[in-house]
């Protein structure tokens, strides 16, 4: 294998590829990328933790076809040092590969190429085509509320629902769900309902290669029984490839979750609450997080405390006709959803004290979103 290659292009790849490399594992060679130099002018690097699988190609001067497998962060780190300018790199024998930069010389200890896992094959069947921005914003509208703890195995990721004219996206950790769809969509492709678990990280993942993919571009999907596939378009007309294991277990059904009745509803500002909740939230349990909402006629009065920090409250004026209510939330719960609705106001939809809340985005958007947290005894 004998190539070179343009840092900034190389980087570009090695920045997408990194987030699936694991710093810690059991199996040396999934701390490398494997570099596969072709004779079409173009080389591919591919990453996985065997969970997620990442193929990315970009072009180069290639002098001699093959492959090896070269230490992901070690890479990653040497070339960010280098001048902009063009890399080549050459594979010698007991599997070392030199680089070099202008003055710059090296020799990296890799691997055999024949020992990285294989990439999951994509399946045959005609994909689904996606619009990437519209998935990419309903991504960011729920990877938040989706659970950390292993424990809880199907929490750990997003169901994703594909209809002819519409996508959904559902999250939960039991605490809070967040749920966004947008039914303007004409998804080229899906005849019938797909169902799909995807991972919070094949999320993260995805985000990234949609953020750099054409504007106004539509993605690729497929599924098999053990895999879904993602073809993110590239500006050159190419594709990079995320293969995600499929996800097994039943998603709880968040339908029997959602509120169906609220008498109350009371709009409010998002700039205005987010700044009152995070200086009252200074005096609320750090581990609970907890905040007061009291709402009366015309006011909304936030208050925290506890015995070794102290105590606050904030009133604001808001649009309220309905009964007093008392009801206590976690504000960070709140806050996470706040910093991503992409809104001036939201509705606040209460049936009473000990049922959750809802909140919705008040704007023009084509995506129907509805936050629902369970309230918290104060």
């Amino acid at each position: 294998m004998e190539f070179s290659i343009k840092k900034s292009e190389l980087m570009r790849e090695l920045n997408l590829l990194m987030g699936v490399v694991e710093r810690k594992t059991t199996m040396p060679i999934l701390g490398h990328f494997l570099v596969t130099a072709g004779s079409d002018g173009q080389i591919e690097l591919m990453a996985t933790d065997l969970e997620l699988s990442l193929r990315t190609r970009c072009a180069a001067k290639v002098k001699k076809s093959g492959s090896a497998a070269i230490p992901a962060h070690k890479l990653v780190d040497y070339v960010k040092l280098l001048p902009e300018a063009e890399i080549s790199f050459k594979a010698l024998e007991n599997h070392y590969v030199q680089l070099r930069c202008g003055r710059a010389n090296t020799r990296m200890v890799g691997m055999a190429g024949d020992n990285f896992p294989e990439s999951p094959a994509v399946p045959a069947a005609a994909p689904a085509r996606v619009p990437a921005g519209a998935l990419a914003r309903m991504i960011g509208k729920v990877i938040f509320a989706i659970s950390n703890e292993e424990t809880r195995y199907t929490l750990n990721g997003a169901l994703m629902r594909l209809q002819p004219s519409a996508l959904l996206l559902v999250a939960t950790d039991g605490h809070r769900l967040s749920h966004v769809n947008n039914d303007k969509l004409g998804l080229e492709g899906v005849n019938t309902e797909i169902k799909s678990l995807v991972p919070r990280k094949a999320l993260v993942e995805l985000r990234k290669l949609i953020e750099e993919a054409p504007e106004n571009s539509s993605l690729e999907f497929q599924q098999n029984e053990t895999h879904l596939h993602f073809n993110v378009p590239v500006s050159d007309g190419s594709g990079r490839q995320l293969a995600v294991r499929q996800m097994t277990g039943q998603f709880p059904n968040y339908e029997a979750v959602l509120p169906k009745d609220n008498p109350h509803s009371c709009p409010l500002p998002v700039e205005e609450l987010a700044g009152s909740l995070r200086r009252v939230a200074q005096f609320a349990d750090e581990r609970s997080h907890g905040v007061k909402f009291k709402l009366e006629k015309g006011h909304l009065t936030l208050t925290s405390s506890t015995v070794e920090s102290g105590e606050a409250d904030e009133e604001m004026e808001v649009s309220y006709e309905g009964e007093a209510m008392n009801i206590g939330f976690n504000a960070q719960y709140l806050l996470e959803f706040l910093d991503v609705a992409g809104c001036e106001q939201v509705l606040l939809e209460l049936k009473d004290e000990q049922s959750a809340g809802q909140f919705r985005p008040l704007n023009s958007s084509d995506d129907q979103a509805r936050y629902v947290v369970m309230p918290m005894r104060i």
